[in-house]
């Protein structure tokens, strides 16, 4: 018996309170209900606590949030359909609820942030004393020009000189362009901690909270992005790690790289499939070649649990995500379906 099925684990009935209508709306979760209707199932179901379970199978959920995932927030991933991470949510929470014997942890990313980070508009300022527009792309010849320069009023509060604070923002736009993968981009105000846009999506929390009390197994809500003078797209690190002094402006996170080490199979869905899915995915790609290329065999990327990031007659990063899983599939991982039963699923290298 593969570690993807186990005995009496087919898939399961959606519970009756999932409501498919109610994935793009913003409701609380009414725990006490619920927690009451999780026992009652796993005793319908006999549905044993996941510490039981030999296999370890694992959830990675990347950024499944409200500024993410619901229209009209601030950074929707909309995908080609218009509708990308509504319609991805739809599919995630059925899959949670028909595999909720079968998975036994779960992981929740959540982008976190202040409004004084470098990725932010108020972060920079020019010769007038103006900030650049959401989506600009600065370059870095543009700071070392002077066309962007660091913003001196958040010198006290950030607890750097002004001259500091140009050193840094001039040191992270050399060491991004290194990097090759892009330059330094002007997001929206977005996964403000403290406010809607950075909790969970609903229907996510309900089927994580019906997870938790069902399987007696808590998920881990993993917090990512606090860091004022770098940008922190993938889950197992920041961009940027060090300052020109070399200071610690971000750190590496071995934690995830255990979760991987300690599961038999991880799967991952989650939000942009372009940007901070893929950058996951990339990352733990190259802790794996590291450690063991055998490794990559047992992630398994949700491929319609996910979307790229389109902007209407700006940007299009569908072709851009999909080359990403090739090459992760070329590396060994598997890509998948939510709606084809796990039983089907090749199993693990």
């Amino acid at each position: 018996m593969g570690v993807l099925t186990q005995p009496n684990q087919d898939d399961l009935p959606l519970p009756p309170h999932f409501d498919p209508v109610k994935v793009d709306q913003i409701w609380r979760v009414p725990y006490e209900e619920i927690a009451a209707a999780a026992e009652a199932w796993a005793s319908r179901h006999h549905i044993a606590p996941a510490y039981t379970q030999e296999a370890r199978i694992h959830l990675l959920l990347i950024d499944v949030q409200n500024t993410f995932c619901i229209p009209g927030y601030e950074l929707f991933v909309r995908g080609r359909t218009g509708r990308g991470a509504v319609e991805d949510n739809e599919r995630l929470c059925r899959f949670i609820y028909r595999n909720l014997a079968r998975i036994t942890g779960i992981t929740a990313t959540l982008d976190t942030h202040h409004a004084t980070q470098i990725f932010h508009a108020i972060f920079l300022v020019n010769a007038k004393g103006q900030h650049p527009p959401p989506f600009s792309i600065i370059s870095e010849d543009e700071i070392h020009r002077g066309d962007w320069n660091f913003n001196p009023a958040l010198a006290a509060s950030l607890g750097v000189s002004e001259a500091d604070g140009d050193t840094l923002l001039a040191h992270y736009a050399d060491q991004l362009k290194k990097t090759g993968k892009f330059e330094l981009t002007v997001w929206p105000y977005h996964a403000m901690l403290g406010g809607i846009g950075h909790a969970l999506v609903p229907s996510i929390e309900e089927a994580l909270f019906f997870f938790t009390i069902a399987r007696a197994a808590q998920p881990w809500m993993m917090i990512k992005g606090q860091s004022s003078f770098t940008e922190h797209y993938s889950a197992v690190g920041p961009e940027i790690k060090l300052g020109p002094s070399g200071e610690i402006l971000g750190k590496k996170n071995d934690e995830l790289i255990r979760v991987l080490e300690d599961s038999d199979a991880l799967i991952i869905a989650g939000q942009a499939k372009s940007h901070c899915v893929s950058w996951t995915v990339s990352d733990l790609l190259d802790e794996i070649r590291i450690r063991d290329p055998a490794m990559a065999g047992k992630i398994y990327l949700l491929e319609d649990c996910t979307s790229p990031v389109v902007v209407p007659d700006a940007a299009d990063f569908s072709e851009a995500a999909d080359e990403a899983y090739q090459n992760f599939k070329a590396a060994g991982m598997h890509l998948v379906q939510s709606s084809t039963p796990m039983r089907d699923w090749p199993g693990p290298d």
